[in-house]
């Protein structure tokens, strides 16, 4: 009989495309996944792996059997949600991630309600942009993931996902206290053509946002200065380099040094979560959204999930 831990190890390997990052995701050494692997060639008789380069690649056999393994895993899962949904308690383990502003803004107080209301239930939790949490919980490496996009550019979900709107965020132009435009009830992007930007990391789905966004209001990006973190760039714009998009959710106190002012045509930024659909029963998924839409609900200055359902 195949067993079911050398069949994830086989998976995971599918799914990442090596060794060593099959580990990561397993958070395993690579030496158990190989020790997995053998065993699992073993068990089945027939070679699947081989040497592609310093690394490996799946043999026809080996492609084989882990679409069968994903297949099996998946069921897996739906039978667990089941086992779970039909117990009717909140026990286990979740594993969840937010983008660093809803890290901030949101898991203090969801995670709280989940220990106190669910104290059987294990939550680990940790920050990732939002491309890395979707492709995480596609993975498997994750069961929810926390994500955002902009009113006017979305983020596409890979099917197989279901969603939950928590909230919609408002942002502001952070700038120098000394700036022109700082005294403002509001402005306009193209108010700040000859200003250099301070922006999220190239690459990034918030810095693909940024440059979309000011080169449709006229606007060719002048960018100084790179920082992923919201505190740092506000550190940046109060030592006077530049101007910044300043998110409302998890920004805190302003530093001494900065104004923000609002955009005319504001700018607002989807918060959602995201889960596996065949784990959409779990008890556990179900106590996560509930405890972040809780918290979405008491973000003063930013708009709550409006009654919203879950969508698949």
């Amino acid at each position: 009989m195949l067993n079911l831990e050398r069949l994830r190890t086989l998976d995971a390997l599918a799914r990442h495309g090596s060794v060593s990052a099959a580990a990561d995701g397993l958070h395993v050494t690579t030496s158990a996944v190989s020790q997995q692997m053998a065993k699992l060639e073993r068990e089945v008789g027939q070679r699947l792996l081989a040497r592609n380069g310093r690394g490996v690649r799946l043999t026809d056999a080996g492609r084989l059997l882990a679409d069968h393994a994903a297949r099996i895993l998946s069921q897996v899962e739906v039978a667990q949600s089941d086992i779970e949904a039909q117990r009717g308690r909140v026990v286990g383990e979740v594993r969840i991630s937010a983008f660093p502003t809803a890290a901030r803004g949101l898991f203090p107080a969801a995670l709280r309600s989940l220990h106190e209301e669910h104290p059987e239930l294990r939550v680990h939790s940790r920050e990732l942009e939002p491309e890395a949490g979707v492709r995480g919980v596609v993975r498997g490496d994750l069961d929810l993931a926390v994500i955002l996009d902009w009113s006017n550019k979305r983020m596409p979900v890979p099917g197989g996902l279901a969603t939950a709107h928590l909230l919609d965020d408002a942002a502001d132009v952070a700038m120098p206290v000394g700036h022109p435009l700082a005294d403002r009830t509001e402005v306009d992007l193209a108010d700040f053509a000859t200003d250099e930007w301070v922006s999220w990391p190239e690459g990034e789905f918030c810095h693909d946002w940024l440059m979309f966004t000011l080169r449709g209001t006229g606007v060719e990006p002048r960018i100084g200065h790179l920082a992923g973190e919201g505190h740092t760039q506000l550190a940046l714009i109060a030592a006077g380099l530049g101007v910044c998009v300043a998110p409302r959710l998890g920004r805190g106190v302003l530093p001494e040094g900065v104004a923000v002012v609002p955009v005319r045509n504001a700018m607002r930024r989807h918060v959602s979560a995201v889960w596996r659909t065949d784990a959409d029963r779990r008890p556990s998924i179900r106590a996560a959204v509930g405890a972040l839409r809780r918290a979405a609900a008491g973000v003063s200055g930013a708009g709550g999930p409006g009654g919203a359902e879950v969508d698949g």
